[in-house]
């Protein structure tokens, strides 16, 4: 299975289960994704969701171009794209805290899903970076307008996603996208996180997370997160694109 979804004590967890692709995104993990956001939704004994990648390698490597390579339109694109921002669009909607523990690399559409999350616990020898513009396109699932929305310094964000460069798991906490770097075991780094925030009452976590959800919805979020898809659509058709993605493919 592509994907696992395990909730114990009242913490669901959707784990990308795809290693060997480095948790690379395809059609069957969002499906999953699908499943859990829905589980979440739905049952109120579920206090926190969290999202993470399988092995030690990688978090997330974005989108599988093997098996989205293929897309050579906008209209071609666009359907995966803006199903994609409407997942991340759900995850950073949960009525409950979501939890990135990037416990490996994350890059492309990686850091997307870490940037829908309320919090990024970051492994102190992961590297994470907004790569997307080595292949010529912008981010496509919404990622950018999470950023915008979640990051206070405007020049640093804009900088994070034009760089396209990879950073390290302290350069990435000064700048405040990592909330928390840890070292060792992930579950470990999970359990001293919320340690203090077990003490209060779910019901109080999900008051807060209404008052942060009314605030992004006031900006336009999701419309926000859509048209994103939409211009990274445009940029895929570009000949600049598929030239970038057959060459990343020959390196493979």
């Amino acid at each position: 299975m592509s994907y696992k979804i395990e909730i114990t004590d009242g913490i669901a967890m959707f784990i990308i289960n795809r290693p060997e692709m480095r948790n690379a995104i395809n059609g069957v993990v969002m499906d999953g994704l699908e499943t859990f956001l829905t589980k979440v939704e739905t049952d109120n004994s579920i206090a926190y969701a969290v999202i993470t990648g399988e092995g030690d390698r990688a978090f997330c490597s974005g989108g599988d171009l093997s098996e989205f390579h293929g897309f050579r339109t906008a209209d071609e694109a666009y359907p995966m794209l803006s199903r994609m921002a409407g997942l991340l669009y759900r995850l950073s909607t949960l009525p409950v805290p979501v939890i990135a523990i990037v416990n490996g690399a994350a890059v492309g559409g990686g850091c997307e899903i870490a940037t829908a999350c309320d919090y990024r616990l970051v492994s102190a020898s992961a590297k994470a970076g907004f790569i997307q513009g080595t292949l010529a396109i912008t981010s496509g699932w919404g990622g950018a307008s999470q950023l915008f929305a979640k990051m206070n310094n405007h020049a640093a964000t804009l900088k994070l996603l034009s760089e396209a460069k990879v950073h390290t798991a302290q350069q990435l906490q000064t700048i405040g996208w990592a909330t928390e770097v840890y070292d060792g075991n992930p579950q470990d780094g999970l359990d001293n996180f919320i340690y203090n925030m077990k003490n209060i009452h779910p019901s109080v976590h999900r008051a807060y997370k209404k008052i942060a959800i009314a605030n992004w919805n006031q900006s336009g979020i999701k419309e926000r997160m859509l048209e994103e898809a939409a211009q990274c659509a445009q940029l895929w058709e570009s000949d600049a694109h598929h030239e970038a993605v057959a060459n990343f493919l020959k390196k493979k």
